[in-house]
C-alpha cells in the first residue's frame, strides 16, 4: 500500500507542483494570476488550503483526493510540508497559508466576495474588522449557513443567494467545520 509520493517538479508558469499526492501552487504571485485570469475568462474554480489534516486525508480517502485533484489551485497552509520538502528533497518551499491569502485578497481591495458559514457573531465580527481594511467590505453579504447534515442543506437557495450577488469570490467556512 503507497501512502504517498513526493515528486520533485521544476516550478514553472503552467504547472504546479506535486507532492504527497496534492498539486500544490507555492508562488503568491501564480495565485493572483490564476485567480484573475479565471474571472476575466468568466470561468469558475475553487482554491483549497491544504494543512496537516487535508494532506493526511488525501492519503487515505480517493474521493477526498478527487476533490482537491479538481481546485483551480491548492495552497500550502501546513508548515510541515516545507520542512518535509526541505528534508526529503532538498526542495525549499514557502508556505502560503490560508489566513495569508485572505489577508491578501482583502488588501487587494478588488474582488466582491461573499462569506457564507460560521455564526452571525462571528460574521458580524468579521465584517467590522474587514471593514477598517477594505470599507467596501461593509456592503457584501455575509450569510450563515445552518449547521445540519449536508442532504439537509436547502442548496438552490443558497444558489440563489450567490447568483443574485455575483462575486468573484466566496469564502466558505470561517468558523463552520461541518460546511468544509
Amino acid at each position: 500500500m503507497k501512502f504517498w509520493k513526493a515528486t520533485a517538479l521544476p516550478m514553472n508558469e503552467n504547472r504546479m507542483e506535486t507532492y504527497f499526492s496534492i498539486r500544490y501552487e507555492f508562488d503568491r504571485e501564480r495565485v493572483f494570476q490564476r485567480m484573475d485570469g479565471v474571472l476575466r475568462s468568466g470561468g469558475k474554480g475553487y482554491i483549497c488550503v491544504a494543512d496537516g489534516h487535508v494532506l493526511s486525508e488525501v492519503q487515505r480517502n480517493r474521493e477526498y483526493r478527487k476533490v482537491l485533484g479538481g481546485a483551480l489551485l491548492t495552497i500550502c497552509d501546513s508548515g510541515w510540508v516545507p520542512v518535509y520538502l526541505k528534508w526529503l528533497l532538498h526542495a525549499d518551499r514557502p508556505q502560503y497559508c490560508g489566513a495569508q491569502i485572505f489577508h491578501d485578497v482583502i488588501a487587494m481591495k478588488k474582488y466582491r466576495m461573499m462569506f457564507l458559514g460560521g455564526t452571525r457573531d462571528t460574521l458580524d465580527a468579521l465584517r467590522r474588522t474587514l471593514v477598517r481594511e477594505d470599507p467596501r467590505v461593509g456592503y457584501m453579504p455575509f450569510e450563515e449557513l445552518p449547521f445540519c447534515a449536508a442532504d439537509e442543506f436547502d442548496y438552490g437557495a443558497i444558489a440563489a443567494r450567490i447568483n443574485e450577488y455575483l462575486p468573484d469570490i466566496i469564502w466558505i467556512s470561517l468558523g463552520a467545520p461541518k460546511q468544509e
